[in-house]
């Protein structure tokens, strides 16, 4: 009876630790304080004036890129965040940028922080560490920021872009023929 009741044991111990470390899913970040990837432009500003952590301005600290189709939120923050950028698509959030405080935190604080709700992260090098899930990359960088990205729409942007230089390369090789 012992040596069956040792090999249950080794083999219960050997699953145990087979299973990876932190192996549960881990929910993907969708955002900051409440401000998620895919919300719309005036939800967000909403959400902003009603936050602490910003000073949010309301219009003024909206702006129109350079493509007709994407805007600009650019609010200083308080206390931990020093700038946030939030970014739309087609008038959904796609990208979050937080510039926080260097002087009220750290890049060491802020990377324990992250591994220990996300677990190691994808990569990281001197300048930055990233952390990778479905649909949403998120990045630690030097100095001190953190950036939410949602990369089906941010891969969705290269496409357009990729296509629109094609096609200016091939207007000026039409333009250039001319001569």
């Amino acid at each position: 009876m012992r040596i069956r009741e040792k090999v249950i044991s080794l083999v219960f111990l050997a699953a145990l630790l087979s299973t990876p470390a932190g192996s549960q899913e881990v929910p993907a970040p969708v955002g900051f304080a409440g401000i998620e990837m895919g919300m719309e432009l005036e939800a967000v500003k909403d959400m902003l004036r009603r936050d602490s952590q910003f000073r949010f301005r309301g219009d003024p600290d909206v702006s129109m890129l350079a493509r007709p189709n994407e805007s600009l939120i650019e609010t200083e923050g308080t206390s931990f965040i020093e700038r946030a950028y939030f970014q739309f698509f087609e008038g959904k959030l796609y990208t979050i940028i937080l510039a926080l405080n260097p002087e009220r935190l750290d890049h060491y604080t802020m990377y324990s922080q992250l591994v220990d709700r996300y677990g190691e992260p994808a990569s990281l090098d001197p300048t930055q560490v990233v952390w990778e899930f479905d649909s949403i990359r998120m990045v630690l960088e030097r100095p001190l920021s953190v950036k939410y990205i949602d990369t089906l729409v941010f891969d969705e942007i290269l496409r357009q872009n990729a296509r629109a230089e094609s096609l200016n390369a091939l207007s000026r090789e039409r333009f250039l023929e001319q001569f």
